[in-house]
């Protein structure tokens, strides 16, 4: 997403014997100004784009590419990896998890918690309702995303070979969270978990905002899903993919999410949350985009040399697959269900006619 992120697999892929990723260098319209071109090995079996930070600029690197004439996706998995917030309930610094959900909890009402009524536990309430934790009763169809999770443990499976760093310092800090019984992950050293993502553009910090968070991403899964990560811009990649999977450009079930914990996304006992964001040093950072690499090119390596037996032919899921109007076909487990009965968008140009809440098929 930005370029920390990028140089770590520029700098570490000679090593993993796969060879240079800047050997190839494409340029496309429409990409990043800060990151113009598509870096792929001299065979392209693997190719890389740093999208730039936050929801617009992913959204708008990811279509630029997708619609660019250099490349067909059509057989393509894509890897959407960056450093996040975590949650210390679930991760930890240097942690690494791979996600089933994506959600987009900011999209929202916002009332300054000053301002909020007193039986509100945040000043996040869903569109259309009137009290905070409910599903949302406007959809714009990106708030939630989901993946596909056979997939997903393959790519957990493969993660787990990689050999995770760490260091004294994060160590120190991920200490002060001992007294908290519910963050015994926040204490451990980094390992890899399944559990999901959080899509906001604000940079969020804080015991009430996280925890608003979490409660909404677990309303908005029908209780399915665990945030456990951050990030600024998934849910806005993973809807460009899913309408480019409409057309059927991409295969969405292609997709693989995965986040490592740069930052603790709420404090321990006994420090504010501007502390704790702007002051104290983590030292979760360079853990984080180390182990994207560590944990990434295991999952790159295992797609490559099980093309032929696995992967070429695609995973096929076992659960739903797709956004929140069930574009892709299948019924969404999460939310008012699929828009159009299940079927899918059909055709080049799909379309949907919006329907008032409650209408939809279940």
């Amino acid at each position: 997403m930005f370029e920390p992120e990028a140089e770590v697999w520029y700098r570490n892929m000679p090593s993993s014997g796969l060879g240079n990723l800047l050997a190839v260098n494409i340029s496309t319209p429409g990409l990043s100004m800060l990151f113009p071109h598509v870096h792929c090995l001299a065979d392209y079996s693997v190719c890389q784009v740093t999208t730039g930070e936050a929801e617009i600029n992913a959204a708008a690197t990811t279509m630029a590419l997708l619609l660019s004439q250099s490349f067909d996706f059509r057989g393509t998995y894509f890897l959407l990896s960056g450093i996040a917030g975590v949650n210390p309930k679930h991760s930890t610094l240097g942690g690494v998890a791979l996600a089933r959900y994506a959600v987009q909890v900011a999209l929202q009402h916002e009332l300054d918690a000053r301002e909020m009524p007193d039986n509100f536990t945040t000043g996040y309430f869903p569109y259309g309702r009137s009290q905070p934790n409910q599903y949302t009763a406007n959809v714009y169809g990106t708030e939630v995303m989901e993946l596909n999770a056979e997939l997903r443990d393959m790519a957990y499976t493969l993660a787990l070979k990689s050999d995770l760093v760490d260091s004294p310092d994060a160590t120190k800090y991920r200490a002060k969270y001992k007294d908290l019984e519910s963050c015994t992950s926040a204490t451990l050293k980094p390992s890899v978990v399944k559990c999901d993502t959080a899509t906001s553009d604000v940079y969020y910090s804080g015991t009430l905002l996280s925890e608003a968070f979490e409660n909404i991403t677990e309303v908005w899964t029908n209780g399915t899903g665990k945030y456990c990560m951050t990030a600024q811009e998934d849910n806005a990649v993973l809807e460009v993919l899913v309408r480019m999977a409409v057309p059927r450009l991409v295969d969405f079930s292609r997709v693989i999410v995965m986040r490592t914990g740069s930052n603790f996304d709420r404090p321990p006992p006994g420090v504010s949350a501007y502390e704790h964001l702007v002051v104290l040093h983590q030292n979760g950072f360079q853990l984080a985009i180390q182990n994207l690499f560590n944990a990434g090119i295991e999952i790159v390596k295992g797609i490559l040399e099980g093309w032929d037996n696995t992967f070429e032919k695609g995973v096929k899921p076992t659960n739903y697959v797709g956004d929140i109007f069930g574009s892709l076909g299948g019924q969404p487990d999460f939310g008012l269900g699929s828009l159009i009965g299940g079927r899918g968008v059909e055709g080049e140009f799909g379309h949907l006619t919006r329907q008032a809440p409650g209408k939809r098929a279940m």
